[in-house]
Order: structure tokens, then C-alpha cells, then sequence
């Protein structure tokens, strides 16, 4: 690759932070917010919904535009899309995990990593469950 490694990581790094202060800017680091978002049968608050559309509305286009124009990504050799759409009972299992963490701690991973120098209540716990679980994960099933 002509760009090198460095450049690999420099890109993913800007790419980080511009996500990252995504997050911020649009609550998505503020359990309080995100746990409002998530009650829709009491204070519902519909501003992460207005995160969520504008987000689609503004990376599916691209998305499409990149699939038909380029053969691969500037930063590596080929599309990494999944080759199957099955819906099997790993997923199913792994979506409801996440859904019950995430409706638990109104966090998920990378709000939750994002809000780590917040120091808000509970988000170093989050942070800690989530390597606890991912290598727990890695433990029992990657092998």
C-alpha cells in the first residue's frame, strides 16, 4: 500500500474524533438522554430520533455513491461487506444483549467510551463491563 500504515491510522484517527464529537455534540454520551429516547411510553424525548434520521439521511447516499464508483476503499484493498443477511439465533441473541445493556446504562460502546472523561456516574462501570464482557465473549466463543 502506498500510503502506509501511518496514514492508515491517522485517517482512522480523524475519523474517531469527527464520530466522536458527533456523539457529544448530539447527547448520544448523556445516559440521562439516551434512557429519555428509550422511554417511549412515558418522557419521551424524540431528539435522538432527529440524530438518527439525519445521520441515515446523510450517510446512505454516500454510502451508495462509494459502492458504485469505487472498486475498494482508498485505505485498503476491498469492501468488507458481510456476505450473508441471515438472521440466526447468535444475532438475535447478541441484539437482545445489547439492547438490554443499552437500556440498562442508556450507553452503548462508543458513546460510552466517548463518555469516559465525563466522569459522569457510572460510565468508568459501563467501560469496564463492556472489555469484561467482550472478553469474556473472546473466552468462551472465539476460539
Amino acid at each position: 500500500m502506498w500510503w502506509g500504515s501511518g496514514m492508515f491510522y491517522l485517517v482512522s484517527l480523524f475519523g474517531g474524533l469527527v464520530f466522536g464529537f458527533g456523539l457529544v455534540i448530539s447527547q448520544m454520551v448523556n445516559p440521562a438522554k439516551v434512557l429519555n429516547f428509550l422511554d417511549v411510553a412515558g418522557q419521551w424525548d424524540a431528539t435522538l430520533a432527529m440524530v438518527f434520521i439525519g445521520a441515515l439521511g446523510v450517510a446512505m447516499p454516500i454510502y451508495q455513491w462509494v459502492l458504485r464508483t469505487r472498486s475498494a476503499p482508498v485505505l485498503a484493498t476491498e469492501f468488507e461487506i458481510p456476505s450473508t443477511s441471515a438472521i440466526t439465533p447468535s444475532l438475535l441473541g447478541g441484539s437482545v444483549l445489547f439492547g438490554i445493556g443499552w437500556g440498562l446504562s442508556g450507553l452503548c460502546p462508543g458513546p460510552g467510551l466517548t463518555a469516559l472523561p465525563t466522569l459522569l456516574p457510572g460510565v468508568a462501570g459501563f467501560v469496564v463491563a463492556l472489555f469484561v464482557g467482550a472478553a469474556t465473549y473472546r473466552f468462551l466463543f472465539a476460539r
